[in-house]
């Protein structure tokens, strides 16, 4: 569906003819004050010309260009659409320019790039966090009008900003709803409650669906499966609690790019589908509000700083919609749950004494589902190992390993070996993405 949620932004579309580099172009374009989106290479003239304020495309090709055999192109009626177009990563010859791929000459390519977007295109750097504040909060008010809009609260960093921006437009005809699934961190739903109600003055509802939650979960071990199971339970959830209300119409969602792009595209193959993308019933009651959409994490944190949230909250590490699910590997038990918890917990404690909650972007435990020899109290165990992961990352698509000092791997293995039980074995995750992704499931 194509995205009208921009008003006043000049905009450079990227059409995807098969690119890895997608991402790396828009959020180029974005680094100049421009904002860029990314659609899918059969969009049609009329459809392009309904997009506000476009000002030039950007036609991406790449590796991905044959599906089901065949070479995949642009619609004709594109090349005569009247912008300026410019062909990166293969030979158009229906294109004026060209550009090299961007993993070439990087100084050449943005020069290149630069060119294209301000002297050819005559965009202009109108791309910030205080035009999309102002456009989103108008847009959410035209959609919504006099009526409710229900937000899936989880208290993570997207959430939370989508609820401060809703708050901003429609203000108590906001209802947040936390749903404690039995798959968040420890404490993690009382922090919310504490948050949001007490210190935020939010309309909140607190639902404890633990229960609920596992017994659906109970032998599945497909991640694909698990991440959609606990996305229609949200959803119904919701349904549930709305239908207690009177006109609820909307649901609310922390979406955002990166989820929209690994959920998969016509180019590229669906890596993990997010339980708010790919997750959600073909049966939904709700008309959805996203406004965060379109934003890359970093940008999502801008967001929140210019909406006036607080630096902690703002800037905490991420945590993935399906929660612990999706870090307690193939069919959850309640035991291994119980087991990422602690260590979890026991990881955050050591990194926020250590100051590394300040320099990495993300860190996490896992167990997996399998068991291994180990010795305990001079005798035989036979228990899980507990997986420590710590990655850096600007955007979420990329990501690189923090190289953690020995002595304090060290220190954190001593204390998740003596603290939590079943676990006999701490084993420290070095896998980039790509090839890895950030989470196992």
């Amino acid at each position: 569906m194509l995205n009208t949620n921009r008003m006043k932004q000049d905009m450079i579309v990227i059409l995807d003819l098969g690119s890895h580099e997608n991402t790396v172009v828009a959020r180029a374009i974005r680094a100049m004050g421009v904002y860029s989106e990314i659609y899918p290479h059969d969009i049609t003239a009329e459809e392009l010309k309904a997009l506000p304020n476009v000002k030039g495309i950007i036609i991406n090709g790449g590796p991905n260009n044959i599906i089901d055999g065949v070479a995949i192109d642009v619609l004709p009626e594109i090349y005569k659409i009247g912008f300026p177009i410019i062909a990166a990563g293969h030979n158009r010859a229906l294109c004026d320019e060209k550009l090299d791929e961007f993993t070439s000459d990087e100084a050449a390519v943005e020069k290149a790039l630069k060119d294209f977007v301000f002297e050819t295109c005559k965009a202009e750097a109108n791309w910030n966090m205080a035009n999309f504040v102002a456009d989103q909060v108008e847009l959410v008010r035209r959609q919504v009008g006099d009526r409710k809009v229900l937000l899936a609260l989880s208290g993570g960093v997207d959430s939370s900003v989508v609820a401060a921006l809703l708050l901003k437009a429609i203000g108590n005809r906001l209802v947040c709803v936390h749903v404690n699934n039995g798959l968040m961190r420890k404490n993690e739903s009382e922090n919310v409650e504490d948050l949001f109600r007490n210190r935020l003055g939010a309309n909140l509802i607190y639902v404890d669906a633990t229960e609920r939650f596992l017994s659906k979960l109970e032998n599945v071990a497909d991640p694909e499966e698990k991440r959609k199971i606990i996305g229609t339970e949200f959803i119904r959830v919701f349904e549930e609690e709305a239908r207690k209300l009177k006109g609820i119409d909307f649901l609310a969602q922390g979406t955002i790019y990166p989820d929209i792009i690994e959920s998969g595209t016509k180019t590229a193959k669906c890596v993990k589908s997010h339980h708010n993308v790919g997750g959600l019933p073909e049966d939904l009651q709700f008309e959805l509000v996203e406004p965060l959409k379109h934003l890359f994490k970093d940008e999502v944190r801008a967001c929140g700083l210019e909406l006036g949230l607080p630096h902690e909250m703002v800037f905490r590490q991420p945590f993935p919609g399906p929660g612990l699910g999706v870090r307690c590997l193939g069919a959850i038990t309640r035991d291994r749950l119980e087991a990422v918890r602690e260590s979890d917990a026991i990881l955050r404690e050591e990194f926020a004494k250590a100051g590394l909650d300040k320099k990495v972007w993300q860190y996490f435990t896992v167990v997996p589902d399998f068991k291994s020899v180990g010795v305990r109290n001079n005798a035989r165990s036979f228990d899980w190992p507990v997986i420590i992961r710590a990655v850096n990352t600007v955007d979420a698509m990329t990501a690189t390993i923090e190289p953690l000092d020995w002595e304090f791997l060290k220190h954190v293995t001593e204390r998740i070996l003596n603290e939590v039980p079943h676990i006999n074995r701490v084993c420290y995750d070095i896998s980039p993405k790509p090839s890895a992704t950030i989470e196992w499931e």
